[in-house]
């Protein structure tokens, strides 16, 4: 057995909805936990799909280059057709990235809290993580120390932006600067998971420095903010000097045809993203108001979640418990101290934090 995975715990995906209603007697379940969009996908995205089943033969391979996604979304975002990878989700396009560039003896550069799959798939390769925290008091991730970091054998710098799971976003100005002292030969990976939601700046996407920068790629998916997760559909923007050894050890065929077409679909139908944003936007405040209001410490998000610091990890925990109890789920386990909340309807927002408010005030 590979020496690198006999470190590693497997993942434990989370109980589903359905058996976790069930043990704990519940009605209803809200997910909010997982950074799901509370508000679904675009109506358009299911007629789309039940249209191309009716019409094509599920016998065939999809088009293993997804041609018409690929033009919709260089189009959309501006770059050439060749300078993409689509992935089954971000996820194969972290896995592909971590092959073609990492071997033993290597290193990445993180910001700590962060994405676990980063640090993984290094692992996997059998490289090591250096991670450096953010700021404890605000979240930010520390650019100077990821700069600092770097060494002769860093291969990849993974930046998150907005971060997962402090929401913390770091602007185009600032990762511009960044770059700058990055050597060239050491590619920056940076993951835009959850850019539509940031509300704080017009331009608020890295794309731009593609022009600058040779060793930049930019990851997107449409899970978050298009509400595609089930659909597993991410991808990468990267130069000519990286694209090739990615798109090698690509697997023929690895997004199916459903997936290809509720993407393109999804994608054309920006008002519903605009919905999205503008109502996440002010779910966002609202949390925070009340947030303010107890007094508790969490981190500015730009994102469509929260992390939110307790007294203790018990409390922690027994929020979280009485959260789910009323059926709503959110993320623990991320640190001992802190909760992940995914930011849901409006109607959920002020359900949960009434049922914090009466928490904290019987304490």
């Amino acid at each position: 057995m590979k020496e690198s995975i006999q470190q590693l715990k497997p993942y434990i995906p989370e109980e589903p909805i359905s058996r976790l209603k069930e043990r704990l007697g519940l009605t209803h379940l809200v997910r909010l936990s997982a950074n799901e969009n509370p508000y679904g996908t675009s109506p358009k995205v299911k007629k789309a799909v039940m249209e191309y089943v009716e019409a094509h033969d599920s016998s065939q391979y999809p088009d293993g280059y997804s041609t018409s996604l690929r033009k919709a979304i260089a189009d959309f975002i501006k770059v050439p057709d060749e300078s993409l990878v689509i992935g089954v989700g971000l996820d194969e396009v972290i896995t592909l990235l971590s092959r073609a560039f990492l071997t033993a003896g290597d290193s990445i550069v993180i910001s700590t809290p962060t994405f676990s799959e980063y640090a993984l798939n290094g692992q996997l390769e059998g490289a090591k993580i250096k991670g450096v925290p953010c700021n404890a008091m605000t979240g930010a991730t520390d650019l100077d120390g990821m700069v600092a970091a770097i060494d002769e054998t860093t291969k990849l710098v993974w930046l998150c932006n907005p971060n997962n799971p402090t929401g913390t976003y770091v602007s185009v100005e600032a990762i511009r600067a960044f770059m700058k002292r990055v050597p060239r030969d050491i590619l920056v990976l940076i993951d835009e998971a959850y850019i539509e939601f940031v509300t704080s700046c017009d331009r608020t996407s890295a794309l731009p420095l593609l022009a600058e920068f040779s060793n930049i790629g930019i990851m997107r998916t449409f899970s978050k903010a298009y509400g595609l997760a089930n659909y597993r559909v991410g991808y990468l923007v990267i130069g000519d000097d990286w694209v090739n050894y990615v798109q090698t050890i690509r697997l023929p065929y690895n997004l199916n045809s459903l997936s290809q077409v509720a993407a393109q679909v999804a994608l054309e139908d920006q008002e519903f993203i605009r919905y999205v944003v503008t109502a996440n936007a002010v779910a966002r405040d609202s949390w925070e108001v009340c947030l303010n209001q107890w007094g508790l410490h969490y981190y500015k998000s730009e994102a469509n979640f929260l992390f939110v610091e307790f007294n203790s990890p018990e409390e922690a925990k027994a929020v979280a418990d009485i959260w789910l109890r009323a059926g709503y789920q959110v993320r623990v386990g991320l640190a001992p101290h802190w909760l992940r909340i995914t930011i849901g309807q409006a109607k959920d927002c002020e359900r949960m934090q009434q049922i914090l408010g009466d928490y904290l005030n019987g304490r």
